[in-house]
């Protein structure tokens, strides 16, 4: 069990070279293109499609397990010892697909983080214009003097029966 575990693992991580090395160049995948193609059939200079980059997953299922297959062949033709069991052979496999995968999670996450901070950098700039417009408004605004109420006095605080009389009304 432990042994499945590391290959498992050890998969995932050439699941992520191989898709991240797809990435970066297809060459392989245009040699084997033109050795199996006609000319007219053949992908385009600016095609990046390689054997698991921006393929689909039954494609990418059938790459993998042909590179196992073969693996495996030359595995056994070298040592005749049975270590390439059906279990090895299926976590590779599964690995190999799930770090691909993560791969392309990785790369299309980063490509967004990048639009993003683009946009974020011109919000960001907006802010701090409007920032300094305000603080300028601030600036330039006249202070304006504060009445505060006067003190009353003693005449001015009557009470309502001499207030009336003054009027006339008692």
């Amino acid at each position: 069990m432990t042994l499945e575990i590391i290959i498992f693992i050890a998969a995932i991580l050439l699941g992520i070279v191989i898709y991240w090395r797809e990435s970066q160049g297809n060459k392989i995948y245009r040699l084997f293109n033109k050795l199996m193609n006609s000319k007219e059939l053949q992908m385009i200079p600016t095609d990046k499609k390689g054997f698991v980059f921006k393929q689909n997953f039954i494609l990418r299922l059938v790459y993998i397990s042909v590179f196992f297959l073969v693996g495996i062949l030359i595995t056994q033709f070298l040592m005749p010892i049975g270590i390439a069991a059906v279990s090895l052979f299926v976590s590779m496999i599964v690995g190999t697909l799930i770090g691909t995968y993560i791969a392309g999670a990785i790369f299309k996450s980063s490509e967004i983080i990048e639009e993003q901070t683009e946009s974020i950098e011109e919000k960001f700039e907006e802010v701090i214009e409007k920032g300094k417009d305000f603080i300028e408004d601030f600036q330039t605004k006249e202070v304006e003097e504060v009445k505060l109420p006067k003190e009353k006095s003693k005449e001015e605080t009557k009470s309502a029966r001499e207030r009336l009389k003054d009027k006339g009304l008692l």
